[in-house]
């Protein structure tokens, strides 16, 4: 199992996702530049948090179109496992490979602190199994989710939204959904499942020195595709 942890210029999270996957899950992960465009011997990829491209036109805009993002949306095509986390999601978003779009938070702030979600889509690779309320890190300026309700509403006959921000008990209420996302969302898949956006951070979560380990509920599914090679 080998994963492509992509490297944007602006990018700052790509390191965080590097020695999760390598120390924490001990899963071989290694670099993939934005001009490159192979990923040959790769197996799965994780798009990172950061500044992409120092945001400019739109969080994720630039970057959904750097040459690496062609061999990205034939993994997405192929079935093959990828994940975008914060910065990640954006561009997934704007590259068209998962729908909606994240916006400035409705708060107009950045946000910096620890977050819960309800999984409402237990059946993908990357929430199988999942039955407890996760405790992840956020730290965005632009992370509300918005899509039309006729989009939702396809997201939700389509077992599409992949969790919920929640409070620490699980319900949802207004202080809970930190930036304002449209129905609480806080991820999303892809039809096949096997694409998943999110705008906390599970690479951020998977050692407990860091304060929470839910991280790997998620990461998990990295070692869920090397066993069904």
């Amino acid at each position: 199992m080998k994963v492509a942890v992509i490297r944007f210029p602006g990018a700052n999270c790509d390191q965080d996702a590097y020695f999760s996957l390598r120390e924490d899950l001990g899963i071989q992960a290694e670099y993939v530049w934005h001009e490159d465009h192979s990923l040959e011997g790769f197996d799965a990829v994780f798009l990172p948090g950061g500044f992409s491209y120092g945001d400019y036109l739109r969080c994720g805009a630039m970057a959904s179109r750097a040459p690496i993002m062609a061999e990205v949306r034939r993994f997405a095509e192929e079935g093959r496992p990828v994940i975008g986390a914060c910065n990640g999601f954006q561009v997934l978003c704007e590259a068209g490979l998962l729908p909606g779009a994240l916006l400035l938070n409705a708060g107009q702030k950045f946000l910096c602190k620890d977050v819960y979600l309800a999984v409402e889509n237990r059946t993908s690779l990357w929430t199988r199994g999942v039955d407890k309320i996760l405790r992840l890190p956020i730290a965005h300026g632009e992370g509300r989710y918005i899509a039309d309700e006729d989009a939702v509403a396809r997201l939700e006959d389509n077992g599409q939204i992949a969790f919920r921000y929640v409070d620490a008990s699980g319900a949802r209420t207004d202080e809970s959904n930190v930036n304002g996302s449209a129905h609480a969302i806080a991820g999303v898949l892809n039809t096949k499942g096997n694409v998943l956006g999110l705008m906390p951070h599970p690479e951020r979560a998977t050692k407990a020195l860091l304060g929470s380990t839910d991280g790997l509920a998620i990461m998990n599914a990295f070692h869920l595709v090397a066993s069904n090679r």
